[in-house]
């Protein structure tokens, strides 16, 4: 089941929710100044993206090398 509309599989998505998780809990739960807060949130929010950007790549990729074949 699909929380989220990345095209990732089951792994990968289990792994961008607890890059989320920790994200949430190292911003809310550190004492550092909210321009590095910022700065790792971008660094989250850019993982993120190219994971998903990555997926769907490849999964184009995949469906081009099908319809070599065939």
């Amino acid at each position: 089941m699909s929380y989220f509309k990345l095209g990732l599989d089951n792994v990968q998505e289990v792994l961008v929710l607890a890059l989320m998780l920790v994200f949430i809990f190292a911003v809310i739960y550190s004492n550092i100044e909210l321009m590095y807060k910022v700065g790792i949130g971008a660094l989250v929010f850019g993982v993120i993206f190219v994971t998903g950007l990555a997926s769907q790549a490849l999964k184009q990729q995949k469906e081009q090398d099908k319809e070599r074949i065939q």
